[in-house]
């Protein structure tokens, strides 16, 4: 039985200690996972009232209880969906553990998420785009060479904003341009990189070198894209090196980081790449993720057809 001042009780740690050690899921995931498990025993706790409560008996009216709590608290469906797919998780652990017979939480509905078209830009835009970083990178000083590379890599490989982070020395080989790229998982992949991309490199790796010969005991020299400080950018100021260029072609289109993954896939889809060689790419786990840039590629075509056909 379970107490109610029981914050995290000794399943939901030996479940997370199963995720990080044996399954060999990423620290950020466990967190994740770690987060919605202690909302649900706190939930869990309040909906059985001061009574010890068991796994065993929790059912499918407190599992849609806890969604209309999160709901409540201003969670949108992805967030629902995340949460709901981490309990029945959890749960399924348990019953492969002999801790209980049943899931109550395969008996509720995820709910149905909206479809979206990412924003990404079009050719204009990308030509625009390095116009400006290659303009920047030409006065020479060290930030403007990094940040040109930086999105070459980005529109070149299409990989996360996580993954272009993480990036070691090691990582990229520039003589036969390819790129190992750990996505989510902890899965790797190879991924191309354009000729564009490999001569902004090129002269990014010459400033890091030089960078890193001036750089005192601190500096990390497996980092790939550094600082001026010689340490590993971080996430963020990646997002805001990257945002701040995008801002400068179209302030009000909401375009991030990712929007040039958006694009990445876009356009190759737009130029007759097929479906599944873009999935290997972007390390999408299911193809269906990958489609969503197909309904981008046919919306385009809808306003292209609308605005050129006479009859439209």
């Amino acid at each position: 039985m379970i107490r109610p001042d029981d914050a995290r009780p000794g399943e939901v740690a030996e479940y997370l200690r199963h995720l990080a050690k044996e399954r060999d899921v990423s620290p950020n995931t466990v967190k994740a996972y770690e987060r919605d498990l202690t909302d649900f025993v706190a939930f869990l706790s309040k909906h059985y009232g001061t009574e010890s409560w068991s796994w065993e008996g929790v059912d499918r009216l407190a599992m849609r209880g806890f969604l209309a709590h999160l709901s409540h608290r201003g969670a949108g469906k992805r967030t629902l969906a995340r949460t709901l797919s981490g309990v029945r998780g959890f749960y399924r652990w348990m019953h492969r553990n002999e801790l209980v017979e049943a899931n109550p939480a395969s008996a509720v509905s995820a709910p149905k998420l909206d479809r979206y078209l990412p924003a990404y830009l079009d050719r204009v835009q990308i030509d625009l785009l390095f116009q400006i970083a290659e303009a920047r990178a030409m006065e020479g000083a060290f930030a403007g060479v990094r940040n040109l590379a930086i999105l070459e890599l980005f529109y070149s490989t299409g990989m996360r904003l996580s993954e272009l982070q993480g990036l070691s020395r090691g990582d990229l080989d520039l003589v036969s341009q390819q790129v190992k790229v750990r996505g989510k998982g902890r899965k790797e992949r190879i991924v191309p990189v354009g000729d564009h991309a490999v001569l902004a490199l090129r002269n990014y790796e010459a400033k890091r070198d030089e960078l890193l010969r001036n750089a005192g005991p601190h500096a990390e020299r497996t980092a790939y894209f550094l600082a001026r400080t010689g340490r590993r950018m971080g996430v963020r100021m990646i997002q805001k090196v990257v945002s701040a260029f995008l801002a400068q072609i179209d302030e009000d289109a909401g375009l991030s980081a990712h929007s040039l993954r958006h694009t990445f896939a876009t356009h190759l889809l737009d130029n007759g790449a097929d479906l599944r060689a873009v999935q290997e790419l972007l390390g999408h786990a299911s193809v269906s993720t990958t489609q969503i840039y197909t309904h981008t590629s046919v919306e385009r075509l809808k306003q292209v057809y609308q605005k050129a056909h006479p009859r439209a």
